[in-house]
């Protein structure tokens, strides 16, 4: 039989390393999934319940493994339904790359089943975009989405119609308009320009109180943030994003910024004279410093990204690791130490405050223990995923990354529902790392629950079959629930906020995994414990209470002002949310261990 273009699409593929592709199946996919059957599974087809599934298990997979995810979905529906997992990739830079089908050429604008006009659909998400009309335009269009994806750290989509599937593939020719295509692409390490290190490095020197703020993209310059912040005495902030680039246990290290973030990561942004941002995008203007108080430098290796969220004095273009590389030596060593003592004191007092939190009594769990009794427990190695909602807030807070471990959720786009197929995709990127998953009910009940079955399915597979879910159930939409509250000065909107009571663990049991479900304060760190030690994928379900508030690190006058308000406009749960409010707060004037 010769050789169709969808199976030529899987042995480029296979040219360019992908080893999965997280896909769902449909009739604008045939040629290829029969293409699948005739290359006996490879690269591997990991079959998700949906295409969001899908898409977002891609990106779990890009964001642990470095590699670009791709994913694959029928044309019409299930190329819409890539498009929330799409979104997420772009908005985070990750690459991901999307095949979908279409109908068959010869249909298109005859208003056929299914027909979607998918590259109106797909221009905004995907920077790379192409339909494949020819057997010969394939390689190039496919090496150009890796390409792209990998380089660009973005979404780039083919649109392969049904009948150039299973035409025979002929490559490009020796002629003119054939455009010749190679596979691979080189790492490039950009440094800026000499004066610009300078001028940099002048900011930076002159700073009495200087503050460091690094993102997801300083991943790789560890070691070189930690030299340049001994060597000017600095405090480090984490953009959300960046929780995973320096270990939590360092004393100069204040957490995540921002309304999830922790006090001292505030107090640093409010102090400091001087701002140095690496590999962040950090977008909340209002938890940097204010506008005229600090001068500041940003590094960046976008170039469209880097200049935005603040006034910077100095925009280094480059590459986190090589350009600290290069910045180092311009750099004098601060002999006053009193802002890095300063800054070490506002630590250890926020991690004090964050004990006596976790253990302040709540009917019937407190969700600030659940996350504090995990952080000591969490393995060496641990990938640590998290869900939009509540459940956030404390994975920002409470969590203590370590070093080796990775941890990440949607920062930019913030949709929920990643949680777990973020989980499933790092497992087929380190199938010998545990991973913990940390998901509110609301994000379970959206998706979560169908993506137990994909795990029930293949966690055989793994060298560790370590990978657990810890759920919230409190019933309630409680982010969104709070922010009624604090921002908008309304009570909670019951039919919009409650939800249906779910037995998540015995859901669990019923696909294979463990399931624990714990209402007593006093069994949440066994629970986590026996989940750790088990030799099977565990779900673990913790009763909390919704009304444990998640204090933002600075409460402004009008988010007490809408506070109070909500509650005096009825809210049903308020005299527990001042209840537990007042108990959360008296924490902050608990006398001092140290």
């Amino acid at each position: 039989m010769a050789e169709t273009v969808a199976d030529y699409l899987l042995r480029r593929l296979r040219t360019w390393g992908v080893d999965h592709v997280f896909a769902y199946p449909g009739d604008g996919i045939n040629g290829i999934l029969a293409a699948w059957e005739r290359a006996d599974d490879n690269p591997r087809f990991i079959q998700a319940r949906h295409e969001e599934l899908s898409a977002f298990e891609a990106v779990g997979y890009a964001k642990f493994s470095g590699q670009v995810g791709v994913c694959a979905a029928t044309g019409g529906p299930g190329a819409i339904h890539l498009l929330n997992g799409l979104y997420d990739a772009k908005l985070d830079h990750v690459p991901v790359v999307a095949i979908v089908g279409q109908q068959a050429s010869t249909s298109l604008g005859g208003s056929y089943q299914q027909e979607v006009d998918l590259s109106s659909l797909y221009k905004d998400v995907a920077e790379y975009l192409q339909v494949v009309t020819t057997p010969q335009q394939l390689p190039n269009a496919l090496d150009r989405a890796m390409r792209t994806a990998y380089a660009r750290r973005t979404v780039a989509a083919l649109i392969v119609p049904g009948d150039v599937q299973e035409a025979e593939y002929s490559p490009p020719t020796h002629d003119f308009k054939m455009v010749p295509s190679s596979v691979g692409i080189s790492e490039a390490v950009t440094v800026p320009a000499e004066e610009d290190l300078e001028h940099a490095a002048e900011v930076l020197n002159s700073g009495e109180r200087v503050a460091i703020m690094v993102g997801q993209g300083a991943r790789s310059a560890a070691r070189e943030v930690t030299e340049v912040a001994d060597a000017l005495g600095a405090g480090v902030a984490k953009a959300l994003l960046g929780k995973d680039v320096l270990p939590d246990d360092l004393p100069w290290v204040t957490g995540a910024s921002g309304l999830l973030g922790t006090r001292p990561s505030w107090e640093l942004m409010r102090d400091c004279d001087t701002l140095l941002m690496i590999g962040a995008s950090f977008p909340y203007s209002q938890y940097l410093p204010e506008y005229d108080q600090a001068r500041a430098v940003q590094i960046d290796i976008d170039p469209m990204m880097i200049g935005m969220r603040y006034p910077f004095e100095v925009n280094l273009l480059g590459d986190a690791k090589a350009t600290l590389q290069t910045l180092l030596p311009r750099l004098q060593r601060k002999d006053d130490r009193s802002w890095r003592e300063k800054v070490e004191s506002g630590v250890r007092d926020w991690w004090e405050l964050m004990d006596r939190r976790a253990h302040v009594d709540a009917d019937p769990v407190n969700p600030e223990r659940v996350f504090h009794e995990l952080s000591p427990q969490l393995p060496e190695d641990a990938i640590i995923t998290a869900d939009s909602g509540s459940a956030a807030n404390w994975y920002a807070r409470h969590l203590k990354v370590r070093e080796g471990m990775r941890c990440s959720l949607s920062g930019t786009l913030a949709t929920m529902g990643p949680g777990a197929p973020y989980a499933t995709g790092a497992k087929f990127a380190h199938p010998d790392r545990p991973v913990i998953a940390v998901v509110g009910d609301g994000a379970m009940q959206m998706n979560g629950i169908n993506e137990l079955i994909t795990i029930g399915e293949h966690w055989r597979e793994w060298s560790d079959p370590r990978l657990v879910v810890g759920v919230l159930n409190n019933r309630d939409l409680n982010q969104v629930t709070w922010e009624l509250r604090a921002m908008g000065g309304a009570p909670q909107f019951v039919p919009s906020q409650r939800l249906p009571d779910f037995d998540y663990a015995a859901f669990a049991r019923s696909t294979g995994m463990r399931g624990i479900k714990v209402e007593d304060p006093g069994d949440v760190a066994d629970a986590w414990r026996e989940a750790l030690e088990s030799r099977q994928p565990c779900l673990v379900e913790f009763v909390t209470d919704p009304t444990v508030p998640p204090i933002p690190p600075q409460a402004d006058w009008s988010q007490v002002e809408s506070m109070a308000s909500a509650m005096l406009k009825g809210d049903p749960e308020a005299w527990s949310v001042v209840k537990e409010g007042v108990k959360a707060k008296a924490q902050d004037f608990m006398p001092k261990r140290h």
